[in-house]
């Protein structure tokens, strides 16, 4: 098995998700002063979201803490997985807060209050949310960068809540420049709906990683790097597997070799191949690969010179698909 070193990605996980803490934090404040200022609803249901940003924001510290620690026996394959758990988590919370958002708002809409000065909560609010805009930008692109799952749906909560602040904005100057009181709840409500389909989006997507459902940006990458190196006695890839586990990637695979062909050699070749492949992905990785006899099935797409036992002239070499990949058994008439 060939393994990349488990090394410290660029950038320092933990002063990234601090430092996301601080900012909710201090938004949190701005936010509720904002709030006891105008009394407006709309503000009220970002202050109230915000309130997700510092908890989910507090789990994302400990939890890329934890999930950067090298595997163990207890945990063969690392603590990664925690991102998927965390990023679930902070999921929920958006969903729950957008319920409570949605709530508050018709209790708004019954009530009929009207916000007070709402120049000043305009200023704060515009404030706070070019602040997370910018914050989710960066936590979103070093996540990807990365393969932090923790981190990068912070960054997408983080980012829902600048919309939400872009709602809050539009509904407070549609209520200065109208008079109507009821353009703020609604308001609310309209960021309550995107809340509800930002916090489901994060969920099915940890739920996905969590069930090691099938990753097909990493199959192709993965396919792409493989295929041009199927030849010369490595004659064929199949049982195609690869999962994530935060952000180390577990690799393994079938390979086809001559069947006359010693273990070491067939080792070597293997080994070899895992190495150039790790090179070509990048990021954190280990690849298993096994090795099966041709058993004189693949003779027309096998280049290898010398062979000695071959039943059929070379023909050609196939391009290696996705399909072909991952199939748990050879498809050894090229269909």
């Amino acid at each position: 098995m060939a393994e990349a070193p488990r090394t410290q990605p660029a950038g320092n996980h933990r002063a990234v998700a601090a430092l996301a803490l601080v900012v909710a934090v201090v938004l949190l404040g701005v936010k509720f002063w904002a709030f006891a200022i105008t009394g407006s609803q709309a503000i009220f249901s970002d202050a109230l979201e915000s309130i997700v940003n510092v908890v989910a924001s507090a789990f994302a510290l400990g939890t890329v803490a934890w999930a950067g620690r090298p595997a163990d026996r207890d945990h063969p394959f690392g603590h990664g997985k925690l991102e998927f758990f965390a990023a679930a988590f902070e999921g929920g919370l958006v969903f729950c807060a957008a319920l409570a958002i949605v709530w508050q708002a018709a209790l708004a809409f019954r009530s009929g209050a009207v916000p007070q000065q709402i120049d000043f909560g305009l200023w704060l609010t515009i404030g706070a949310g070019l602040v997370n805009g910018g914050l989710g930008w960066f936590l979103i692109r070093h996540g990807k960068a990365h393969r932090s799952a923790a981190i990068e749906a912070d960054g997408q909560h983080v980012l829902g809540d600048f919309w939400t602040s872009l709602g809050v904005v539009v509904g407070l100057l549609l209520v200065r420049t109208t008079g109507v009181a009821w353009f703020d709840p609604l308001a609310a409500v309209l960021m309550g709906v995107l809340l509800l389909v930002t916090g489901w989006r994060i969920v099915r997507r940890a739920a996905g990683a969590l069930l090691d459902e099938e990753d097909p940006a990493l199959l192709q990458r993965l396919v792409t790097v493989l295929g041009p190196r199927v030849r010369g006695g490595i004659i064929r890839v199949h049982h195609l597997r690869a999962i994530r586990a935060g952000r180390f990637q577990h690799i393994s695979a079938h390979l086809v070799v001559p069947e006359f062909w010693s273990v070491q050699r067939a080792h070597d070749a293997a080994e070899t191949l895992a190495a150039e492949v790790l090179r070509d992905i990048h990021g954190e990785a280990d690849i298993d690969f096994h090795t099966d006899p041709c058993e004189r099935a693949y003779c027309a797409r096998c280049d290898l010179d010398g062979c000695s036992v071959r039943l059929q002239p070379f023909v050609r070499l196939d391009p290696l698909t996705v399909d072909e990949a991952v199939a748990p058994d050879p498809d050894v008439h090229g269909r």
